[in-house]
């Protein structure tokens, strides 16, 4: 699975409250509607220069505090083909993994904002277009990438009625 897009670059303990403030807690049901406001405490002007396939990219800690699933649920709603950072929570970890969205831990120092990027996940390489480096990272395991593959864990296991390891 190979990704291209734009980075947007964040720092260190982007918290779940900075990927979707809680103040919209009311509007968890209505996810295109909740996910208007992702990461607008973080970049106010992050949606507006934001597009679909772009990616998030930050430092150490990312996802952060409460266990709350809309955080990465509001990321795959805005269309984020992957979030980039040097470390995850692990609790926002198996929920962006659960939900189809996918995780790439790599050093991110290399890469700023605007960057044109394309993402290897099976082989477990950044390249960083803009500035000709060439990264580095975790390549996800054969399973978590047939379940991003498949859209997430749900999906997943409705098509192969339990998990496929093979």
């Amino acid at each position: 699975m190979v990704l291209k897009g734009r980075a947007w670059k964040f720092g260190d303990n982007i918290s779940t409250d900075l990927i979707i403030p809680g103040r919209y807690f009311h509007l968890r049901s209505n996810l295109p509607e909740l996910a208007k406001h992702t990461l607008e405490d973080a970049d106010p002007q992050f949606r507006e220069k934001f597009k679909p396939g772009d990616f998030v990219v930050a430092g150490y800690n990312f996802g952060l505090g409460s266990s709350r699933e809309h955080a990465a649920l509001v990321l795959r709603e805005t269309k984020v083909a992957a979030v980039l950072a040097k470390s995850f929570a692990r609790i926002f970890f198996r929920n962006a993994i659960n939900v189809g969205l996918p995780l790439v831990e790599c050093d991110t120092d290399a890469i700023h904002e605007g960057d044109e990027l394309e993402v290897d996940l099976a082989k477990g390489i950044v390249r960083n277009l803009t500035r000709g480096v060439e990264l580095k990272s975790n390549p996800l395991p054969p399973v978590m990438l047939k379940i991003l593959g498949d859209g997430g864990l749900l999906p997943h296991l409705i098509k192969h009625g339990d998990f496929a390891l093979d």
